[in-house]
């Protein structure tokens, strides 16, 4: 069964995407230029920088949800989600 974790660490997100083939992107064409993403060359998204996709991860105070489990090193299951809201 597949595991999931969430993270905000910058070096466990970098290493998670680019382990995989992906960069950094934002959504074109966005409403939000904080809307951050990334790109496995399957959607039409533009490329931008580590630094930039930070400022708008943190910006929108998102997180990144993953596959944590050893078998599914290579599984691109990775997504972007709302950070939840600490009480």
């Amino acid at each position: 069964m597949a595991r999931f974790g969430t993270t905000a660490d910058y070096s466990r997100i970098r290493h998670w995407i680019e382990e995989r083939g992906g960069h950094p992107a934002r959504i074109k064409d966005a409403r939000d230029s904080e809307t951050v993403g990334v790109d496995f060359s399957s959607a039409p998204m533009e490329e931008i920088s580590w630094d930039e996709f930070f400022q708008g991860f943190d910006g929108s105070r998102l997180a990144f949800l993953h596959r944590t489990k050893a078998q599914d090193d290579a599984a691109r299951l990775g997504r972007i989600v709302r950070r939840r809201k600490h009480h």
